[in-house]
């Protein structure tokens, strides 16, 4: 999954005291950030095996930190901190440490068992990235119908435009997550790609929401 992991942050944001879109995009894909980050210097690791699933090629065999279930509690905890010293207000941090744990809990549905609770055994996962017939419409469905619940919760300053750029922008990196080309060997570009995705994703919903505020805010 990855658009897909935005519906929590759209949801969230639709609150009055929720934290900024652009905030919450980061903590949607915070897991996946620290994942990408802990690659380059090996503390953890993956390898590509073409085949191991039906839709991507990564063998995410090493995770402990990011992908365990008190890992991403730990992240939320952390990200829930800075967003209250941030904000001061407690429901923007709880709602942000809230969309962080839900990265993990989607993953959940489409990883094969590379999952963890605690960094060890058992794996969990259970592999909708097999049966890609029905995870790209259930991810166009979470992820589009939580563009539209946002559009319909928030209101905009001036039109609607930058909402528009946003959907557009998610559909454009999802088609080339599920259609372009793979990398054959891991490498650091692997990593850096996903970094340089998340960081134009969070600056577009950061720019996106700056231009909206809550319906009944």
């Amino acid at each position: 999954m990855f658009i897909g992991h935005f519906a929590p942050a759209l949801i969230v944001a639709t609150r009055p005291k929720a934290a900024g879109l652009g905030t919450l995009f980061v903590a949607a894909q915070l897991i996946d950030i620290g994942f990408a980050a802990l690659l380059i210097p090996g503390i953890e690791a993956m390898r590509i095996v073409p085949g191991i699933t039906a839709m991507n090629p990564m063998d995410l065999y090493q995770m402990p930190y990011t992908h365990s279930l008190l890992g991403a509690l730990l992240w939320a905890a952390g990200f829930g901190l800075l967003v209250q010293f941030a904000t001061k207000r407690r429901e923007a941090a709880i709602g942000a440490a809230l969309v962080v744990v839900s990265h993990w809990l989607l993953d959940l549905f489409v990883h094969i068992p590379d999952l963890t609770l605690s960094g060890g055994p058992p794996k969990l996962g259970l592999g909708l990235w097999n049966h890609p017939l029905v995870e790209m419409p259930l991810e166009i469905l979470l992820t589009f119908g939580a563009l539209l619940y946002y559009a319909r919760r928030t209101r905009a300053h001036s039109s609607n435009l930058r909402l528009w750029i946003l959907a557009v922008l998610l559909a454009l990196v999802q088609a080339i997550d599920w259609f372009g080309p793979k990398e054959p060997v891991y490498s650091l570009a692997i990593p850096a790609t996903m970094l340089a995705a998340y960081a134009v994703l969070a600056a577009a919903a950061a720019w996106t929401g700056a231009n909206r505020r809550p319906a009944d805010g």
